[in-house]
């Protein structure tokens, strides 16, 4: 298991006595988002910028993907070869998914898919299959790519091109901005891995769901947004807070989430459609009208400050969770 991220705040978890608070506490959520292996793997990313350098890398860093010359979105997704080996159709069809999630967190259309993959033919076939299966779902097609075929392990990886003519980035979140969740609440979590698949529910509309975002940046509704990844809700928002050192106390009992989904695995798990969005003043009725439209939950959960602080709050409790003045999530340069 991964190492606790430095700088972390304590969070106490209450014993076994009387009165214990029930399973899905504030302190046992927040305990459980820093627990998780997700948040503590972006630490690996400061690499990047270690041996890259101080550098934009053409509009980044920081955004899930980076904007090249004139709205050009290009962003990309190395997917975990034990996840690759344990199940191949998954992994193909996650690596077109979490590309075309990038795509919309940057407010963009994406355009086309180029895939890689090192693996047996048995594996590679049932990986392109899952690409084919997302590609046809999500509208979007697979232009090019490269296979070699190996009996070593497996490994996947995918690349997307977007377009967007207004492109989103963390850089332009702000103090007094509110913080909107907005996610697929359709059908249920895995049992094996932290993944809540709402595609499988929502069949065709998925298509319409990512280009949302692209309609709300376009019209101003939506000025930075992050997908909410394998870091999980806390962690994903941590690293959209990170740029500008900025703080947020989330209300959890306002968080859109799955009925029977314990919070502490729903605010763990990479969710299929899951997105954190920095809204202007004013624009908050009309960014939660446009993802009612399309049948997606999504709710105003906190104003964005300059603390610097990534808190939990319910009922009047508040538990303090991340000190982004201290903590590196991802390390990369400003």
């Amino acid at each position: 298991m991964a190492e606790p991220l430095p700088g972390l705040l304590p969070v106490p978890i209450p014993g076994p006595t009387p009165g214990t608070p029930p399973p899905d506490s504030l302190a046992e959520i927040a305990a459980a988002c820093l627990a998780n292996p997700g948040l503590a793997a972006k630490a690996e990313i400061a690499l990047v910028g270690e041996v890259l350098g101080d550098t934009d890398w053409e509009g980044g860093p920081g955004d899930d993907g980076a904007v090249v010359g004139n709205g050009i979105i290009a962003c990309g997704e190395a997917l975990f070869p034990p996840f690759v080996a344990a199940d191949p159709h998954g992994a193909g069809f996650a690596a077109v998914l979490t590309n075309v999630n990038d795509v919309a967190a940057m407010g963009g259309v994406p355009l086309g898919i180029v895939d890689t993959v090192v693996a047996s033919e048995a594996v590679a076939r049932k990986a392109l299959a899952g690409m084919r299966e997302a590609a046809e779902l999500l509208d979007v097609p697979i232009v090019g790519g490269h296979l070699t075929m190996h009996d070593g392990e497996p490994a996947i990886s995918a690349f997307a091109v977007g377009a967007s003519a207004a492109p989103l980035s963390v850089t332009r979140a702000a103090p007094g901005q509110t913080l909107v969740v907005a996610a697929a609440l359709d059908g249920r979590m895995r049992e094996d891995f932290p993944f809540f698949p709402a595609f499988e529910a929502r069949g065709r509309r998925c298509a319409g769901d990512v280009r949302l975002l692209g309609a709300l940046a376009e019209a101003g509704t939506v000025v930075a947004a992050k997908d909410i990844s394998m870091a999980g809700l806390v962690g994903s928002l941590a690293m959209l807070l990170e740029p500008g050192r900025l703080g947020v106390t989330v209300d959890v009992s306002a968080v859109p989430a799955p009925a029977g989904v314990p919070l502490t695995r729903w605010f763990t798990c990479f969710p299929s459609f899951g997105f954190l969005l920095c809204v202007p003043p004013g624009r908050e009725a009309e960014c939660l009208a446009a993802f009612a439209d399309r049948d997606l939950a999504a709710a105003a959960v906190g104003i964005l400050d300059d603390t610097g602080i990534l808190a939990l709050a319910r009922d009047g409790e508040r538990v303090e969770v991340l000190d982004l003045t201290t903590t590196a999530i991802t390390g990369l340069p400003r």
